[in-house]
């Protein structure tokens, strides 16, 4: 149990609700402990009592009491601290004071989930500052390497959330797939939706090309950067961001994502590469959350996918630019 104390709302805590606010700073203490500081009135902000929806102000300060927490927090140890400030350090492509752009490898997961130990958004606890830590704007899966965006402030963290919401940031990615499509560059229109497919004797959720109740608009740009026959080196541009729809997309038209087992089926598997996924998120072109200037983020290939290109000779150093194509 703590004693009284008044906190400050920061800037870039201006506009929060309060049971955010409280959630943020005091995440050992349950909704229903909050709403009982603030229906006897324990729980103040600028003297006065207040609600859970009322919206703070720079410079207002809450009233916070003795506190009765559910459980304690747990922490973690230090030593993982540092090892995981060493981890993203190592990862770290750009960084100013509103956002973070990492380079994820390959096989790392981006959120928990089942048998999800160690993950980017877990990792992100080591950065936290004055109450704050990072916050994922979006996604990548796990099996896909590359650039990953994350904020570092709440504003920060809604403008890129609006802005990979709204389509105003442009991702490119590149895929080596099996053989090489034809029209060289083209719009590929697909609606996708989660449907339950058999595999083998058990039925599993996928996402695929549906039409009906549930599909969701699905639209991809590709161009061939070069090919040599069985395999051909694709950029892939997602123009709307459905999950795994380059994956579906790719698969869909015959040239499944060499090391994409889960949509290729044994298709995508070519003798002499390696068996992972070749998909990487190359670049990123958006308005910085808090300057609004232009600025565009590449990671450099790594893992399997940095060996692939070497054995194959491919140019890692080529850019894209993408020309009006048609469907």
């Amino acid at each position: 149990m703590t004693g009284v104390q008044n906190i400050a709302v920061t800037d870039d805590e201006a506009g929060m609700r309060v049971d955010r606010w409280f959630r943020s700073h005091f995440p050992d203490v349950s909704h229903g402990q909050l709403e009982k500081y603030l229906r006897k009135g324990e729980v103040r902000v600028a003297g006065g009592r207040v609600k859970s929806n009322r919206r703070l102000e720079a410079g207002e300060n809450v009233r916070v009491p003795p506190l009765t927490s559910r459980a304690p927090v747990k922490r973690v140890a230090p030593e993982r601290e540092t090892e995981n400030r060493q981890a993203l350090a190592s990862m770290t492509l750009y960084e100013d004071d509103d956002i973070l752009a990492l380079n994820k490898p390959a096989g790392l997961a981006v959120q928990g989930g089942e048998k999800q130990v160690r993950h980017i958004d877990g990792m992100l606890g080591a950065y936290e500052k004055d109450g704050v830590r990072p916050k994922l704007v979006h996604r990548t899966d796990k099996d896909t390497g590359g650039l990953l965006l994350v904020a570092k402030t709440r504003k920060a963290a809604q403008a890129l959330a609006d802005a990979f919401k709204g389509r105003d940031i442009e991702k490119t990615y590149w895929a080596l797939v099996v053989g090489a499509p034809r029209p060289v560059a083209g719009e590929i229109d697909m609606p996708v939706a989660k449907r339950m497919v058999r595999i083998g004797d058990a039925g599993v959720e996928r996402v695929v090309p549906a039409d009906g109740e549930g599909a969701k608009q699905a639209v991809s740009h590709f161009q061939i950067i070069e090919d040599i026959g069985r395999v051909s080196f694709i950029a892939m541009r997602p123009i709307t961001g459905r999950t795994h729809q380059l994956r579906v997309h790719a698969a869909a038209i015959g040239h499944p994502i060499v090391g994409d087992y889960k949509y290729g089926g044994d298709a995508s598997r070519i003798e002499g590469v390696s068996p992972a996924l070749h998909l990487f998120c190359r670049s990123m072109t958006f308005r910085h959350p808090k300057t609004g200037k232009a600025m565009t983020i590449t990671a450099p290939i790594t893992g399997a996918m940095k060996e692939t290109w070497t054995f194959f000779r491919f140019d890692d150093n080529v850019t894209v630019d993408w020309p009006e194509l048609e469907a």
